[in-house]
């Protein structure tokens, strides 16, 4: 069977210019012919081709075959194409492998402007919060955790600068699964090498169906030698207009660069057939390795069973059910009955029997032109995914006002606050009792309390026994607010909550001290009622009345007033009663005052203790979880409509 080529100019934008006179253009071939033999003989001297056919010079080689690469040398002679290698196929009578394919070396082709791929504004908003998120939790998270999210930002931006109208698909699959097979059979040509040796495809291998996917396909690393065009008929060509084919080494190859050749590609494709055969569908590497962690790519991913011409009867039905129930174990979601998902199909690469199915729904898949951004969607997705345990828990979190409120309720007894108002309330009633008191027990206070402290003065120093106290107060205040502000945050911001609570808890015993020292003394006398000066002129008035009551009867002692008890003895009785009267009266109407002053001393300790441990260690939390709290936000924009568990 004859092999005809189609040659097409891909990224030549101005071939009017390129073209040639008819001699100089017939020079210029017999010149690039001639380099082209002469390395080919050199290249060939030493070595078989990459491809494993015997060298033209091999004296064992057939006529036929280098009658057949003749022609095809005089082919490529006659045209060129656009930077893809053209790729002559010819087969003997009654050989069974097509004969060895010609390669030509391409000349320089010219940049074609191609339209770049634009993301929905809802795409372009995740794409922002994501690097925005990045931006923001770079003092906090490690370079590990957000590797995966800045290489999809990466990927994102260079895919979005490249070609909107080419879809690039990668055929993935095992040792021995037939996908070269297909990947020719889609192509109309033998492009991709099959047969018995395994690993049979040892390096990447572009089709392009378009002009202008050379940047594509350079963004794969897949050198000019590997870059095929299609053979079809215009119409079959034409419904798979915009298609970048690429076929990959086998996923499970023995050889470690194959292995890694496939996850880079893989990461860098718009979509992906995972063709599978009858024997290894169910393979634990395919499913556990790639499958399962691309759940979330379904919607740009075909699924094909290859080699349903071995399967007998209903088999092949049977083995299909099967597939299916295995992808949806493995989380992906199955485009049937118009829903969004993977495409799964049964076919036979060898014999043809369902290839035109596939190039059908692939034809639609590429007409879309939604793939590029559905694979930055779905990349987008499970980097957020991965990013779920340090941004989100499910559980309420921050500082609620109760917390806030004991925590300086712990600094305030820690500095002695309570035990400082009440001081400040027994002055204020010594204070009253002495304005207010009788003289002679005034006096007697006096004698009894020369050692006190001055009117209207107390101490707060605590005794030294209960400095060490006080200190582990501060300290389990500190540690007791940081677990709650860390409760429900992922681990790196609960940790970067209490680092700063434990920052902040430096010294802060110390501050407290000096502020106890300085705010909870006060130096001057309590400000006194209104009612004071009209109660110190009763307790004078019943002094006077004793005084005068006691010299009367002392005048009618010693003869000098005339004998009357009566009126003197209730002078004196008032007195002496109304005096404790008058000081007790005082004593009542003190307590309301001294109250007051002694909950205003405490106030002010308290305030001041609570604004020590604000500014100390509040701020710097708070501080913590504002910016936790931003994160959380751009989190939420990262997410989307996403659906993460």
């Amino acid at each position: 069977m004859g092999a005809h080529a189609r040659v097409k100019d891909d990224d030549v934008p101005d071939r009017a210019d390129s073209r040639r006179t008819a001699s100089a253009e017939s020079a210029d071939r017999t010149d690039r012919a001639g380099r082209t033999d002469r390395a080919g003989r050199r290249d060939r001297a030493g070595r078989t081709d990459r491809l494993g056919r015997s060298d033209p010079g091999d004296p064992g080689r057939s006529e036929t075959a280098r009658r057949a690469e003749s022609a095809g040398r005089g082919e490529a002679e006659e045209s060129w194409d656009d930077g893809l290698i053209a790729r002559r196929v010819s087969e003997t009578s009654g050989s069974e492998e097509a004969a060895p394919v010609s390669m030509v070396e391409t000349r320089p082709a010219g940049s074609q402007s191609v339209s770049p791929l634009a993301y929905d504004t809802a795409l372009r908003s995740r794409l922002d919060a994501l690097r925005e998120l990045v931006g923001l939790s770079r003092t906090r998270l490690d370079s590990r955790t957000l590797a995966e999210a800045g290489r999809v930002l990466d990927e994102a931006a260079a895919r979005r600068k490249l070609s909107g109208q080419h879809t690039v698909v990668a055929i993935a699959g095992a040792t021995g699964s037939g996908k070269s097979t297909l990947f020719n059979a889609l192509a109309g040509v033998a492009i991709s090498e099959t047969g018995v040796r395994r690993p049979t495809t040892a390096a990447p291998i572009a089709c392009s169906w378009s002009d202008g996917a050379a940047t594509l396909i350079d963004r794969l690393g897949i050198p000019g030698r590997l870059r095929r065009r299609p053979l079809q008929s215009a119409e079959a060509e034409a419904q798979l207009a915009g298609l970048v084919l690429v076929d990959l080494p086998d996923h499970d190859s023995a050889a470690v660069q194959h292995r890694q050749q496939v996850d880079r590609i893989l990461g860098l494709v718009d979509a992906v057939i995972w063709v599978v055969d009858p024997e290894k569908y169910a393979d634990a590497v395919l499913h556990e390795r790639y499958l399962r962690p691309l759940a979330g790519h379904a919607e740009v991913m075909f699924v094909v069973l290859n080699q349903v011409d071995r399967l007998p009867g209903e088999a092949a039905h049977q083995v299909l059910d099967d597939l299916r129930r295995l992808l949806d174990e493995d989380g992906i979601a199955l485009g049937e009955h118009g829903e969004p998902g993977a495409a799964v199909l049964a076919l036979s690469a060898l014999t043809g029997d369902g290839v035109a199915e596939l190039r059908e729904a692939l034809g639609q898949f590429v007409a879309e032109r939604g793939a590029p951004g559905r694979r930055v969607q779905a990349d987008l997705d499970a980097a957020a995914a991965r990013l779920w345990p340090v941004y989100a828990t499910g559980r309420r979190t921050g500082l609620s006002e109760r917390a806030r409120n004991e925590f300086a309720a712990r600094l305030a007894d820690a500095v002695g606050a309570t035990a400082a108002g009440e001081a400040a309330e027994r002055a204020w009633l010594r204070n009253a009792n002495r304005a207010c008191g009788t003289p002679w027990l005034r006096l007697w206070r006096w004698y009894q309390g020369r050692s006190d402290l001055p009117t209207g003065r107390h101490s707060l120093r605590m005794p030294v026994d209960e400095e060490p106290t006080a200190r582990q107060r501060v300290e389990q205040a500190v540690r007791v607010l940081s677990d709650r502000a860390a409760a429900g945050l992922p681990a790196p911001w609960a940790q970067a909550v209490r680092e700063a609570a434990a920052r902040g808890a430096l010294g802060l015993p110390e501050a407290l001290d000096e502020l106890a020292a300085r705010v909870g003394a006060p130096t001057g006398r309590p400000q006194r009622p209104g009612w004071w000066p009209a109660a110190v002129l009763a307790q004078a008035s019943m002094t006077v009345l004793q005084v005068l009551g006691g010299l009367w009867l002392l005048g009618q002692i010693i003869g000098v007033m005339s004998p009357n008890l009566g009126v003197p003895v209730l002078l004196m009785v008032i007195g002496i009663v109304g005096g404790p009267v008058v000081e007790w009266g005082c004593g009542l109407a003190a307590r309301g005052p001294a109250r007051r002053y002694g909950l205003e001393a405490e106030r002010r300790l308290w305030e001041a203790a609570a604004g020590c441990g604000r500014a100390r260690v509040l701020d710097p939390v708070a501080a913590e979880l504002l910016r936790y709290r931003e994160v959380r936000e751009q989190y939420g924009r990262v997410l989307g409509a996403a659906q993460v568990g």
